[in-house]
């Protein structure tokens, strides 16, 4: 996460430790319930498949060395 936008939330939570206004704290919690989503349910099997592949071999410990990953990955990175 990038400077501005920890700065940025930072500026949000200052701000709403000192807000008073009841209803505009309803209105922050509905959008967090509204935007509050199982991503799970989102994305496709495939993606879902490939999460539990990775799980399994960690649970296996049948992990790759994070210099090996940076090398598959790396520009993506």
């Amino acid at each position: 996460m990038n400077t501005q936008t920890l700065n940025e939330k930072l500026e949000l939570i200052q701000w709403l430790s000192t807000l008073e206004d009841t209803s505009i704290i309803k209105k922050l919690i509905q959008f967090r319930k509204e935007e509050t989503k199982d991503w799970w349910n989102a994305i496709s099997e495939e993606e879902k498949k490939s999460i539990e592949k990775g799980i399994s071999e960690a649970d296996n410990e049948e992990l790759k060395p994070h210099s090996e990953a940076r090398k598959l990955y790396g520009k993506w990175l």
